[in-house]
């Protein structure tokens, strides 16, 4: 994980991002909430972009890192953490993660920090123990991070022996080391991939995807004031693909916000009504189809509790436990728990019952999961089959998803990892059954 150019380092960015991290890693809020709600903040907004962009750089890469950080100061405070000393945690994980990861001098990251300590009553006495651990991470950063083990080093103990029980050492291994590299940005366009990725300086992708190496602001991109894309991991705009919408066709989209793949639906000309259970992300929903001008009929109720008449096709993209996106969404590696996934795994079979009783006889639903446990992908469809008789999976083929075999099971389902595509810089983890009710 070589060091990343970062913008010059600012105090008051340093603590803007000091807070983030406290919120993750502290209160278990969501990294993307966190720094969403942080950009309406006045004072955070007053500054300039590159400290703003600072702030962003520190608390991902905190995030991201969050396993290495913590064995280089496990290996270093002989005594562990202080006791109830949240804040010293907090500074100490910002300033690892900038010496260790971002382009800023050594010494600004651990002078800054030790002063931020010294100004706090409850932390200074902790100042000349910071001091000496984080000069001792600056001379010996080669080391540490030539010595990192992926898997054993930045993965949850018990997410890693799930990785080696479903996928063996050495895709567990290259999961790991996938949710180390910063995401490229894919978009899915309305039309003409090869003509949007000259204009947007990108690649097209086997699936019809547009990926971009990165980017500054979207909205500020070519294309999107006017509609003409939206942003969307390759792996998460297969699962509209594969259901065959047509039009005319009436078409649900449950668990639907923020609204990607409603708008992929909508795109072929089919009936689509949207449904989910938040009003806030349906909000954005109904933002995003305005701007892309693409109808949908919205609802925001509980899928469970979702009635209406029968669906030719229907997408259930469940709620899980994410761990597919830890590469955009490094907090989910730490957030969740085993406990989530048997909860959600109960969740996706309600809901993947109440789906099936909205369907036509002879109609096809396809059931996704954006995360890497069996529980949620495989075993759902296993149990969901063995209990429904008028259910018949519906093989998926390489040519489907742009004749990238290693997306498709020997069973006709998708399963991307999120190594593959590893030359192009990788996809998000995902599941996809296509089912056919007779």
């Amino acid at each position: 994980m070589a060091k990343q150019t970062a913008p010059l380092p600012d105090t008051n960015a340093r603590e803007f991002a000091l807070r983030v991290i406290a919120d993750v890693v502290h209160r278990r809020m969501a990294l993307d909430g966190t720094l969403e709600k942080l950009s309406e903040n006045t004072d955070f907004r007053a500054l300039s972009p590159s400290d703003r962009g600072l702030t962003r750089a520190i608390a991902t890469s905190a995030v991201r890192g969050m396993g290495i950080i913590r064995k280089a100061l496990s290996d270093r405070l002989q005594q562990g953490m202080p006791p109830n000393a949240q804040g010293f945690e907090s500074v100490m994980i910002s300033a690892t993660a900038q010496i260790l990861f971002l382009n800023v001098k050594d010494h600004a990251a651990v002078d800054t920090s030790v002063t931020r300590l010294r100004a706090d009553r409850r932390l200074d006495r902790y100042a000349p123990l910071a001091n000496a651990v984080l000069r001792s991470i600056a001379r010996d950063r080669v080391g540490i991070l030539a010595a990192v083990d992926p898997l054993l080093d930045n993965s949850p103990a018990w997410l890693a022996e799930r990785w080696r029980s479903a996928y063996g050492t050495e895709h567990a291994s290259a999961i790991a080391r996938a949710h180390l590299a910063e995401p490229p940005l894919d978009l899915t366009v309305k039309s003409d991939p090869e003509g949007w990725a000259l204009r947007l300086g990108g690649t097209v992708l086997p699936t019809g995807t547009v990926r971009l190496p990165r980017a500054g602001q979207v909205i500020d991109l070519d294309g999107f004031q006017d509609g003409e894309w939206w942003v969307q991991d390759v792996s998460a705009a297969l699962p509209a693909r594969l259901l065959g919408a047509q039009q005319g066709e009436r078409v649900l989209d449950l668990c639907a916000a923020p609204g990607g793949k409603t708008a992929q639906l909508a795109l072929t000309g089919a009936q689509v009504v949207a449904v989910d259970r938040s009003a806030h992300r349906m909000r954005r929903l109904e933002q995003n189809l305005a701007r892309l001008k693409l109808p949908a009929d919205v609802h925001v109720v509980d899928a469970a509790q979702f009635t209406a008449s029968a669906f030719d096709r229907i997408l259930l993209d469940a709620p899980c436990s994410a761990t597919g996106t830890i590469r955009r969404h490094p907090d989910v590696a730490w957030a969740k728990t085993l406990a989530d996934v048997a909860a959600l795994a109960e969740l996706q079979a309600r809901l993947l019952d109440h789906a099936w009783s909205l369907l036509k006889p002879g109609g096809t639903i396809v059931y996704a999961t954006c995360s890497l446990e069996r529980e949620e992908g495989e075993y759902q469809i296993d149990a969901f089959v063995s209990r429904t008789p008028t259910a018949r999976i519906l093989p998926i083929s390489a040519p489907e998803v742009g004749g990238l075999a290693e997306f498709v099971t020997p069973e006709g389902l998708l399963r991307t990892l999120p190594f593959h595509l590893s030359e192009k810089g990788g996809c998000d983890g995902f599941f996809a059954c296509r089912l056919g009710k007779t």
